[in-house]
């Protein structure tokens, strides 16, 4: 059986929504930019706080709302749409899901399992010769030859095939159910208690609005962050702009001769000896030799000279003017994350917990387990570390290995197997993780049977629909009492540690 990708593993659980609600501005349906403006700015419902019409000043001249450009706002647009259509899909998700862990019930296995045999065994698997007919059909509009995008043809009929074997899955099951949908469009609540407003209901259970909002939240929160950065980077650009504009008066000069005098003219050239001990550093990361890349890594070093002294101008010039930003960046929502039957370490009833999505393949994960580990110690009773499970889909070995850690907590030696798979990430194939298992001592029979039988699939692949559900895209991706942190050094993490304690004992 084919392995269940993350992002098809949540499309089938939830099975198949009308439609007409998959349109998708990224498939060439989006509306145009003012029709999308109007439609999101009031239905969307994913605005932080409300926006000002004066978004910033500087030495007392006004940066309004109508100064962001049209490309600018076509991007918040198509934003905010994505939001609104998101919305009018959820409804149909909740009320599927929601049949689905019912017949799961009923049935006594997981969703995962009916996925399984209801729709991953009975979708018919592509052969070659149907991905050839389907190139045929459509070679206009595929880059490439055959034999360069032939897995991922055959990839994509089978998860039309797929898709197919779910809507069926889910007629059948909306056919033996009550389901009544009191409204067909979800909308966003203009009131706290309109939260508890009923769209649906399946066989008695009511899907309200705050359903809706709540599986949304991190969706929400990611379009607010774009939404502010998109906002915020124009005003800034515009600042300095005006900064430029009042210097170059001041000077009676034009703001291309002030930059060629505070920045052009003073942007060094860069030695042969520079590019290579540039190249020294990143060769790595650099495809070619010295001698063939020399000269475009010149034009990058003069790139960053030219960066560094614009930026310099510009603080400057903002050190001597007066600049107000009335932009408010959005607060992370907390969230409600289990963390039952998880691994941890810490007082069970800590006022803080660390919570952290992970991958044992992914090497930033490997550089922040250390420093989580730290804290921890550092802590003591006063915080709790939970990991989470999210295997990327890059990481061949990662979902393998995440069931191998289960496996060795099962018998008490999580941490220590952990740190064996972080130190040994290029070598992380199912022969070696069992050897990891005999270096730490542990019950290699029971180990193995466990691993190779699949036994903890299941608690890996809720871990990741979890993270999903988060808004998790990453790894590592860690939790502070329920709130995302971005700062993942060792001082970023220590301080929202310290100002979650700080919190907990106002």
């Amino acid at each position: 059986m084919n392995k269940l990708s993350l992002t098809l593993l949540i499309a089938l659980i939830a099975l198949v929504v009308p439609a007409a609600a998959q349109q998708s501005p990224a498939r060439g349906a989006s509306a145009p930019a003012t029709v999308a403006a109007a439609a999101g700015a009031e239905d969307c419902g994913c605005e932080a706080a409300p926006l000002p019409e004066v978004l910033a000043t500087l030495n007392g001249i006004k940066i309004t709302r109508q100064d962001i450009s049209p490309e600018v706002q076509q991007r918040i647009a198509q934003l905010q749409q994505q939001v609104v259509e998101a919305r009018q899909r959820e409804l149909d998700l909740q009320i599927n899901s929601k049949l689905l862990e019912a017949e799961a019930k009923k049935r006594g296995v997981s969703t995962t399992k009916i996925i399984e045999t209801d729709v991953i065994a009975k979708a018919v698997e592509p052969t070659e010769a149907e991905a050839q007919a389907f190139y045929n059909e459509n070679k206009a509009r595929i880059e490439g030859e055959f034999k360069d995008v032939k897995d991922q043809l055959i990839n994509y009929l089978r998860d039309r095939r797929q898709r197919d074997q779910a809507k069926n899955l889910s007629d059948s099951l909306r056919a033996a159910a009550q389901v009544k949908k009191l409204v067909e469009v979800a909308t966003p609540p203009a009131t706290p208690a309109g939260r508890t407003r009923v769209f649906a209901t399946v066989n008695g259970q009511d899907i309200t609005s705050a359903d809706i909002e709540d599986s949304l939240r991190a969706l929400i929160f990611s379009a607010q962050e774009e939404i502010y950065r998109l906002r915020h980077q124009e005003v800034e650009l515009k600042i300095n702009d005006l900064l430029l504009e009042q210097e170059a008066q001041k000077r009676k000069v034009t703001t291309r001769a002030l930059l060629d005098a505070e920045v052009v003219s003073k942007v060094p050239t860069p030695t042969e000896a520079d590019a290579q001990k540039f190249y020294n550093e990143n060769k790595e990361r650099i495809s070619g030799d010295f001698a063939q890349t020399k000269q475009q890594i010149i034009r990058h070093l003069q790139v960053q000279e030219n960066q560094k002294l614009n930026s310099a101008l510009a603080a400057r010039l903002r050190d001597a003017a007066q600049v107000q930003n009335f932009l408010t960046p959005p607060v992370p929502p907390v969230y409600n994350i289990a963390t039952d039957d998880q691994p941890s370490k810490g007082n069970p009833q800590a006022k803080v917990s660390i919570v952290e999505f992970t991958d044992f393949q992914c090497p930033s994960c490997a550089q922040t387990q250390p420093i989580i580990e730290r804290l921890a110690n550092e802590y003591g009773d006063r915080v709790r570390l939970v990991v989470r499970d999210f295997p990327l889909s890059q990481h061949e070995n990662a979902h393998k290995a995440a069931e191998a850690a289960e496996a060795a907590r099962e018998q008490g030696k999580y941490w220590e197997y952990v740190s064996l798979l972080f130190r040994n990430q290029s070598a992380l194939q199912v022969d070696k993780m069992k050897e990891y298992a005999s270096q730490l001592g542990l019950d290699r029979a029971k180990f193995d049977a466990a691993l190779d039988s699949g036994r903890f699939v299941e608690q890996v692949r809720r871990d990741m629909l979890d993270g999903a559900r988060l808004g998790v895209e990453g790894t590592p991706t860690i939790f502070v009492n329920g709130r995302r942190i971005s700062d993942r050094s060792y001082e970023g993490i220590k301080a929202v540690i310290e100002a979650a304690l700080k919190a907990a004992s106002e």
